[in-house]
C-alpha cells in the first residue's frame, strides 16, 4: 500500500477520484476478503482520507497512524457498508473522522491526567466547579441527542460542526450534491433542537 507521507493532504480533484459506484464495488469486494480490491480502494481514497485526518489531528505522524487505523477499521467492517444509506466515500470518511476525533480526545484526556495532581491541589471556587458540572451535563445531553440522528445526518453534522468544514466541503467529502449535504445538516440540526427541547 502507498506511503501516506507521499500523498498530498489536500482534497483530491473530481478528476482524480474513482466514481462513486466504483468505490462501492471495491468496498463490496473487500468485504469478502479481496485484498487487491482493498489496495485499489486505498489508492483511490488515501489522499483525501489522510487530508481529513490531518485537519483534525494536526500532527502528520499521528495523522498517518490514525489513517492506518481507519483503513484497518474499514477492512474489518466493510461488510457493514450499506449503499442504500450513503456513498462508500462518505462511509469511509466518517470512520476516519471519528478515529481522528477519538485521537484528539485521547490526547486531551492524557494531558488532563498529567495535570491532575497539580489541579487537585489548587483552590477552586464554587462557581467554577458549578460551571464545569453544568458544561459536563450539557455535553452529555448533546452526545445522547446525536445518537437519535440517522447515520447520514450525524455524519454530515460531525463534519460540519466538529470538523469545521463548510457545506461545500462536506458535500465533496461525502460525495453528495451540495443541496443534499445542506439538507442533511439542516434536518439534523432541527432534530437535535427538538430532542434537546430548544426554542427555534
Amino acid at each position: 500500500m502507498a506511503d501516506l507521507h507521499a500523498v498530498p493532504s489536500g482534497d483530491v480533484s473530481p478528476e482524480g477520484t474513482a466514481p462513486s459506484q466504483r468505490l462501492a464495488a471495491l468496498l463490496r469486494q473487500a468485504s469478502v476478503g479481496d485484498e487487491r480490491a482493498f489496495a485499489e480502494l486505498y489508492d483511490a481514497v488515501s489522499a483525501r482520507l489522510f487530508g481529513l485526518v490531518l485537519r483534525v489531528v494536526r500532527d502528520p505522524a499521528q495523522s498517518e497512524e490514525v489513517s492506518q487505523e481507519a483503513f484497518l477499521e474499514i477492512w474489518k467492517t466493510a461488510t457493514r457498508f450499506d449503499e442504500g444509506r450513503g456513498s462508500a466515500l462518505g462511509w469511509m470518511m466518517t470512520i476516519a473522522h471519528r478515529k481522528a476525533v477519538d485521537r484528539v480526545r485521547s490526547a486531551e484526556a492524557a494531558g488532563r491526567r498529567d495535570h491532575s495532581y497539580h489541579e487537585s491541589n489548587q483552590d477552586v471556587d464554587y462557581d467554577s466547579t458549578a460551571d464545569a458540572a453544568h458544561s459536563s451535563i450539557e455535553a452529555e445531553r448533546v452526545r445522547k441527542a446525536l445518537k437519535t440522528l440517522t447515520p447520514a445526518q450525524r455524519g454530515a453534522l460531525e463534519l460540519a460542526y466538529f470538523g469545521g468544514y463548510t457545506h461545500s466541503e462536506v458535500a465533496t467529502m461525502l460525495d453528495l450534491p451540495l443541496g443534499t449535504a445542506k439538507t442533511r445538516i439542516r434536518d439534523g440540526l432541527i432534530r437535535l433542537r427538538d430532542t434537546l427541547g430548544l426554542q427555534s
